[in-house]
């Protein structure tokens, strides 16, 4: 039976919905204020789950130094105070939206890459304020 341990990290980020291939009345219409030219921000709160079996040693389902060390690489370096969608290449030029629902599966997908077998990453959630967010399951 596994245990679950979540590690929460927060960044500040700018972001904006849009399809580039899209007329702006479209981005507008899907979109609505979030498709303005100008970029608005939120603080993000991005809560990671990982599953695994506690060592007996440690008492630990993982090694925190190392879920800590990739979060920091994987989730703050790359999107505190950047403009998701210039400063980001995975999201760059359209790739894709920053919506929280991809921003959770994108995290999601960094995090269990970077860990390998330390353990499983089971969720993530990204929520751009106390009234909005979105999780990525395995």
């Amino acid at each position: 039976m596994p245990s679950f341990l979540t590690r929460r990290v927060t960044f500040a980020a700018a972001h904006r919905y849009r399809r580039p291939e899209w007329s702006q009345e479209r981005n507008d219409r899907v979109f609505g204020l979030c498709a303005r030219e100008n970029f608005h921000g939120h603080t993000y709160t991005c809560d990671v789950t990982v599953a695994g079996a506690i060592d007996p040693t440690t008492g630990f389902v993982i090694d925190l130094g190392l879920l800590d060390r990739v979060l920091t690489a994987e989730v703050r370096d790359r999107f505190d105070h950047r403009n998701i969608n210039l400063d980001v290449p995975e999201f760059a030029d359209g790739k894709r939206v920053p919506s929280g629902e991809e921003l959770a599966a994108f995290i999601f997908e960094r995090v269990q890459g970077a860990l390998g077998a330390a353990a499983k990453v089971v969720e993530v959630t990204v929520a751009e304020d106390a009234t909005l967010s979105a999780s990525f399951r395995a």
